[in-house]
Formats: structure tokens, C-alpha cells, sequence
């Protein structure tokens, strides 16, 4: 089965935390502090593999997870690192944040790498938290949370040539003639419902990759029919044959049909419109097709030049009618063919250049509101981290977490909104009496 687009989520391992301990050896009498660090938390990475070609791994297996950092021990021992987690993607994947619709990525490369959820850093041991006032201090750091996200793997096929147009033009059948593939032909509309790829190999030593992509009916790039799934293939071909059904036998226009496919791809990204065109008038074995075929060039010629088409070609891949002059032409004008920048791709150079440039506020640090129980909820994501990464089982670390929090402000902000001694205050499950 060909799985090309899938949401999973990822989650980071945490930090180990840090240790309280204190040296305990013969003849060191009032021994200090030696209480290690935690470990780093996993990371969670995806890696291009070359053997993969489609999503089918993440059809049942949706949540990843690292491990967590080891803890830190005592006479000083640091926690161990925790392993990362390398998760396998096919090329051609884009990586996007469901939530913030964030582009993370685009892997192409074989053995590339992006860490989409770094691990938790490993909490401080109480040797840190020494000092002349508290040589003997009971604080010690949880490790820190790992990043945890819901994430978008959107597989578009590497491709140097698409083929696309109507159904049942003769896409799977040129594929088929020109290349080892076996993609299913038949006598009936949408045969072909996933992208098939074929290496041409021509008698000079060139070679590239081409695909049979799904066929596009009107309004494809609303999601009609095989809609996004088909346009999202397109994106990385550098050169497009366009194929058109002259035979006549289905009462269908060729011109109509050159521009409704054209419509749909600029609808989709009109970028699509700057890759060279091939038109390839199909089933030239027919009786009428010459005809349609001469119809069909005298009405391109009226076109406005909106579409990049560089030549206008016939074929039969029943009979082999101009199959190598074609590939010929192709392999030719995909040397002269860069690179296209996707949609993607563009998203992500444009979220770089808006980092760089655009000034974005910060968020506050603390956020104050009172439930129906007249208890005050302090959230907000630096305050709920700084608790996190608080050990609450000792006594000084609670302190140290109470002076953190006058420091951010919490205690006068809460003055400022009513809140009276006595009155409850809760962070997450955690609850505690507010004191003047």
C-alpha cells in the first residue's frame, strides 16, 4: 500500500534529574555535597533512508517517544545520556508542525538528518547549589522536559519528469513502454491511483526518472477526485509531459483539456506553470488523431504564453510511434532544466528570512486567572517549566522555587488581582496556601 502523507506525534525524552547527596567517607568528617547531574534526555531525529519509498511504517505506529535521561548518583556521578531516537523517512519528505503550521523541514538527500524534538537537558545535582552561606545545601533540579509535538510527513515523489493529465490518456502506458515499471493499465478511468516511478535508460548513456502520476480532473486543486494527492507529486519534477488524448474517441476537446490541467496546476501553485512543457498528443495510431492533433497546435499558438510549453510531440506507445525521439527530447531538456524551489521549500526560506528580520514580542512568562472554586491558576510556559524541573521533596528546593517566583513577579501580580492571605494557588495538580 503507498502511504504518502501522515500526522504523528514525537516526543523528546526528559532529563535525568540531578541528585542530593552528600560525601559520607571515613576520616571526612562533615563531608559536602556530591550530588551528580541528570542525563540528557533522547532526542527524537528523522533520517532519510534510500531503501524506503513510501509512509507505510507510520500507518499503525503513530507515537514515538525517547528515553529519559539516567539520574544523577552519588559522590559526584553524572546520569548517563539517553540514546536518541532515529526514526526512518523516505526522500522526498516534508516535516511540518500540526500545530503552527510551522515548515521543519524538507529531507532529500539520502542519510540527511533533522531533529524534530530535542531532548530534555539533565537536571543539577546539589554539588552546584553549594556556598558560603549554605555549605550543606538539600537542592537539586528535575530534568528538564522534552520537547513534545505533533508533526505533519508529507511524501512527495523524487521525480525528474512527471506525466500528468486526464485519465486514461496513456500515462501508465508510455511508463510501461519506455521503462521496466508495471504500473496497471486498463480500459477505465483513475487505473492508476498511486504515483508510479520508472528509470529511462537511453542508448547515450542518459538516464532519469520519471513518473506516472494520478490522474486530474477539473477542480483537483479543491480536492476533487485524486486532488492534493496528485498536485503534491508534481512539485519536484523539473520537466512536465503533458498528455493529451488525441484519438477523439471519447468526444473530449484537446485544448480543453490543455487548459483545464493547467488551470488546476496554477490553482494549486502557480509556480507549477514555470516548468518546461513537453505536450504529448497520444494514440497517434488512431484515424483522426493526426487531424486533432494539427487542430490542437494551430489553437496553442493563439495561447498567451502563460505556460511554459517548449514543444508539441505525437506519439503511440501501442506501436512505438515516436517513444525515442520523445525520450530524447526530454533527457535534452532536462539538462537544461534547474532545480524548481517547491512550495515547501519556499515556506521554509521565508520563515528563516522572517526570523531574521521580524521582531516578534515575547510571551509573558506567568499567566493569572481564578476558577469558580476561587482558586488563583498561574500557567504559562516558562513558570510551568521552572516547576518541572523543581524537586519538590525537599524543603529548600520549594523555597528556592517560592523565591523564584517573587523574583518573576507572581506574588505581586496576584496581590494586584484580589488575592488574600489564606487563599489557594495551584500549578498544575500542584496546590499551595498564598502567604503576605
Amino acid at each position: 500500500m503507498f502511504v504518502d502523507q501522515v500526522k504523528i506525534t514525537v516526543k523528546a525524552g526528559k532529563g535525568g534529574d540531578g541528585a542530593v547527596a552528600f560525601r559520607r567517607e571515613k576520616f571526612v568528617p562533615n563531608g559536602g555535597p556530591a550530588g551528580g547531574d541528570g542525563g540528557r534526555g533522547g532526542s527524537v531525529i528523522l533520517r532519510v533512508n534510500e531503501g524506503l519509498r513510501t509512509l507505510m511504517d507510520f500507518r499503525y505506529h503513530r507515537i514515538f517517544k525517547a528515553q529519559a535521561g539516567e539520574k544523577g548518583m552519588n559522590k559526584g556521578m553524572y546520569g548517563r545520556k539517553a540514546p536518541d531516537l532515529v526514526i526512518d523517512v523516505p526522500e522526498g519528505t516534508t516535516v511540518t508542525d500540526v500545530d503552527t503550521g510551522e515548515v521543519l523541514g524538507d529531507l532529500v538527500t539520502a542519510g540527511q538528518e533533522l531533529v524534530v524534538a530535542p531532548g530534555g537537558r539533565g537536571g543539577r545535582g546539589n554539588i552546584h547549589f553549594a556556598s558560603a552561606k549554605n555549605p550543606a545545601p538539600e537542592i537539586a533540579e528535575n530534568g528538564e522536559p522534552g520537547v513534545e509535538r505533533n508533526i505533519r510527513l508529507e511524501l512527495q515523489v523524487l521525480a525528474d519528469v512527471g506525466l500528468v493529465g486526464f485519465p486514461s490518456v496513456g500515462k501508465s502506458t508510455l511508463l510501461a513502454a519506455v521503462t521496466s515499471a508495471k504500473p496497471k493499465i486498463a480500459d477505465y478511468h483513475f487505473t492508476t491511483l498511486v504515483p508510479n516511478l520508472g528509470m529511462v535508460q537511453l542508448d547515450d548513456g542518459r538516464d532519469f526518472a520519471m513518473a506516472d502520476l494520478p490522474g486530474l480532473i477539473e477542480g483537483a486543486s479543491q480536492g476533487v477526485g485524486l486532488g492534493i494527492k496528485f498536485l503534491r507529486h508534481v512539485e519536484r519534477t523539473r520537466v512536465i509531459l503533458h498528455l493529451i488524448d488525441m484519438s477523439g474517441l471519447e468526444g473530449r476537446d484537446p485544448y480543453a483539456d490543455f487548459t483545464a490541467i493547467n488551470q488546476e496546476l496554477a490553482q494549486y501553485d502557480p509556480e507549477l506553470l514555470r516548468r518546461p512543457q513537453i505536450v504529448v498528443g497520444s494514440k497517434m495510431d488512431m484515424p483522426d488523431a493526426a487531424e486533432n492533433l494539427r487542430q490542437f497546435q494551430a489553437q496553442l499558438q493563439a495561447e498567451d504564453g502563460s505556460v511554459n510549453v517548449v514543444k508539441v510531440m505525437g506519439i503511440s506507445s501501442l506501436t512505438h510511434q515516436g517513444l525515442q525521439d520523445l525520450m530524447r527530447e526530454t533527457a535534452t531538456l532536462l539538462a537544461e532544466t534547474p532545480q524548481f524551489e517547491t512550495r515547501s521549500e519556499r515556506k521554509l526560506r521565508e520563515q528563516m528570512e522572517q526570523q531574521t528580520y521580524q521582531f516578534e514580542e515575547e510571551k509573558p512568562p506567568f499567566e493569572i486567572h481564578r476558577d469558580s472554586a476561587g482558586v488563583w491558576i498561574l500557567s504559562g510556559d516558562e513558570l510551568e517549566k521552572l516547576f518541572k524541573m523543581t524537586n519538590i521533596d525537599h524543603d529548600e528546593s520549594l523555597m528556592r522555587f517560592a523565591r523564584q517566583l517573587r523574583h518573576m513577579g507572581v506574588d505581586e501580580a496576584l496581590r494586584q488581582k484580589g488575592a488574600k492571605s489564606g487563599d489557594t494557588v495551584q500549578i498544575g495538580s500542584f496546590m499551595f496556601d498564598f502567604v503576605e
